[in-house]
C-alpha cells in the first residue's frame, strides 16, 4: 500500500547518483523532524531545561571532591534530563511511523544494486552444520546456467553462477525430495527482489542472491550503506537545522 503512495515521490531519486540521494532524503527528513519538533514542543520549557541541564553539568565539575554533594547534583540532573526527553517524545511520536515507512521504501530499493541483463551473478543454498549430500537448481529455460545443476553441499553451502535476460523468474532448489523457490529479478531499473530467504525446516538454512551492497561512502576503507550514511548527514544537518530555526 505504501509502494504506491512512496514510488511516484521518491523513484526519481534512484536516478541521481546514491550518495545525492541519500543526501536529499537525509535533508527533508531532518527537516520534517525539526520542524514537527519545534511546533509540539514547549520551546521556552525546553530552553530552560538545557539551560538546567548545562548548569548542573558545571556544578557536577566543580563538586568532585565532594561526593554527596555530587550525588545530590546528579539526582537533580536526572531528573531535568527525564522531563526534557519526556516533553521531546511528543515529537517522536508524530515521527516514528511516516520514518520508518520511508526507511522501509530505501532498504528494499536502495541498499543493493539489481542485477543486470547479461550480468554473471551467483545464488547460494546455506545448510545448518553438519548437512550434507547434494542439492539441484532447476531454472527457467530463459536464464542460462553456468554451474552444473547439481552441486554438493560444502561447508554448508553450495552455490550457482547464472546469467539471463531482463525479467522475473523463479529458481527452484531441490533437497531431499523437498523444493524450495526463490524469486528473481533481472532488470535495468534500480529495483531488486529480496535477496534474503531464510528458510526453517530443520535442514536448509537461507537462499540467496549475490546482488552488490551499493556503497555511499567509503572512508579509509569502512564502506558505509546507505543507513550509515543518512546517519552521518542527518546528525550533521539536525545540528545545522536546529541552530537555523532556533530549536532548543
Amino acid at each position: 500500500m505504501f509502494e504506491s503512495v512512496l514510488n511516484p515521490v521518491l523513484s526519481p531519486l534512484l536516478y541521481l547518483p546514491p550518495l545525492v540521494s541519500i543526501l536529499i532524503i537525509s535533508t527533508v527528513i531532518s527537516l520534517f523532524i525539526t520542524l514537527i519538533y519545534k511546533f509540539t514542543t514547549d520551546q521556552a520549557k525546553m530552553k530552560s531545561l538545557r539551560e538546567k541541564l548545562k548548569e548542573h553539568q558545571k556544578e557536577l565539575k566543580e563538586s568532585r571532591n565532594n561526593p554527596q554533594k555530587a550525588m545530590e547534583i546528579q539526582k537533580r540532573a536526572m531528573e531535568s534530563n527525564m522531563e526534557y526527553m519526556k516533553e521531546s517524545f511528543k515529537a517522536t511520536l508524530y515521527t516514528f511511523i511516516p520514518i520508518i515507512i520511508i526507511f522501509g521504501w530505501l532498504n528494499a530499493h536502495m541498499l543493493y544494486n539489481p542485477l543486470q541483463p547479461g550480468q554473471e551473478f551467483t545464488t547460494t543454498a546455506l545448510f545448518k552444520q553438519g548437512i550434507t549430500g547434494t542439492v539441484g537448481l532447476e531454472v527457467p529455460s530463459e536464464l542460462e546456467l553456468l554451474s552444473n545443476k547439481s552441486q554438493s553441499i560444502v561447508n554448508g553451502m553450495a552455490s550457482w553462477t547464472l546469467k539471463g535476460p531482463e525479467g522475473t523468474y523463479i529458481l527452484d532448489y531441490k533437497y531431499d525430495n523437498m523444493t524450495y523457490s526463490m524469486d528473481l529479478l533481472i532488470t535495468t531499473r534500480k529495483e531488486y527482489t529480496p535477496v534474503q530467504k531464510p528458510i526453517t525446516d530443520g535442514k536448509l538454512q537461507m537462499l540467496r542472491l549475490n546482488n552488490d551492497k551499493i556503497i555511499y561512502l567509503n572512508l579509509l576503507g569502512w564502506k558505509i550503506g546507505w543507513l550509515g550514511t543518512y546517519i552521518i548527514f542527518s546528525i550533521i544537518l539536525s545540528n545545522i537545522l536546529r541552530k537555523i530555526l532556533k530549536v532548543h
